[in-house]
């Protein structure tokens, strides 16, 4: 069964094939000229898509997964990757930035690292905490890392930091949030930056008074369906950030075709609406 169809995988491959750097076959300072061949980057694309998507271990689908990801990492290329997506989506669809949602997620971490940290809802096991950003339609806009003993509240100023790599924002923002951030330093740190809080009042029910950050946690779904996310065995927070990066581009990617099926026709274009 393969990880994801081929009407998404192509493009994200022909996008990220772009963006990598161009490379001999062959290392030119081997003194005999030749040496065994360099493992092409698609093969190692598709192995990350299948870590991504089913948790699987490295030493099931190949030795060299580790140093050509690090490698990429170094470049820069899975956090280029997310903007190009993103620059895509807001051109062809439009990103719908004056509703802004933001919420926290809790997952495993049971191999600890750098963003780990006792979880409260998984009886002090090691847990991973992420503060994500959505906009109107739950576009993933990006998200902070943190021990999943932190709570919601402190991490949503960096959140609301990374709203300065999209450009020029609308006038009027308004983020929702949920209970836990109900407070007045919440209300305060939004009337800093220029934005309007619609924030869920603790000791009411939720579905009289949700807004729109079921989108942030439908997201959040989205993402738990990547077993590496969901079940996180990472320690550094590079690595981490660079698959949270390739699965927000399944995700906004998948969107896109989804949003232009009705209006737009290209040549590998799905059959049914995805």
């Amino acid at each position: 069964m393969p990880v994801l169809p081929s009407w998404l995988t192509e493009p994200l491959w022909d996008q990220f094939a772009v963006l990598l750097p161009v490379r001999p076959e062959y290392h030119q300072d081997h003194p005999l000229g030749c040496h065994r061949r360099r493992i092409s980057d698609r093969i190692v694309f598709d192995k990350l898509l299948q870590l991504l998507r089913f948790g699987c271990s490295y030493e099931a689908t190949a030795d060299t997964i580790r140093s050509r990801r690090d490698e990429w990492i170094g470049l820069g290329i899975f956090s280029r990757f997310k903007q190009v997506a993103l620059d895509a989506y807001d051109r062809i669809a439009g990103l719908v930035l004056d509703q802004i949602a933001v919420d926290g997620s809790i997952t495993k971490a049971p191999g600890g690292g750098e963003a780990a940290g006792r979880s409260p809802v998984d009886r002090g096991k090691q847990g991973l905490k992420r503060s994500g950003m959505t906009d109107r339609y739950g576009i993933p806009l990006g998200r902070v890392l943190a021990g999943a003993n932190r709570h919601d509240s402190p991490l949503l100023a960096p959140s609301l930091d990374l709203l300065e790599g999209l450009g020029p924002l609308p006038d009027d923002v308004t983020v929702h949030l949920d209970a836990g951030y109900d407070s007045d330093k919440t209300r305060a740190l939004l009337a800093e930056r220029g934005l309007h809080g619609r924030i869920a009042h603790k000791g009411e029910k939720a579905p009289f008074q949700a807004g729109q950050r079921w989108h942030v946690e439908r997201t959040h779904a989205w993402q738990n369906a990547f077993q590496r996310l969901a079940r996180c065995y990472e320690r550094r927070a590079v690595v981490i950030d660079a698959f949270f990066d390739l699965a927000d581009t399944i995700i906004t990617v998948r969107s896109l075709i989804r949003q232009a099926w009705t209006n737009h026709r290209w040549d590998e274009r799905p059959h049914r609406r995805p």
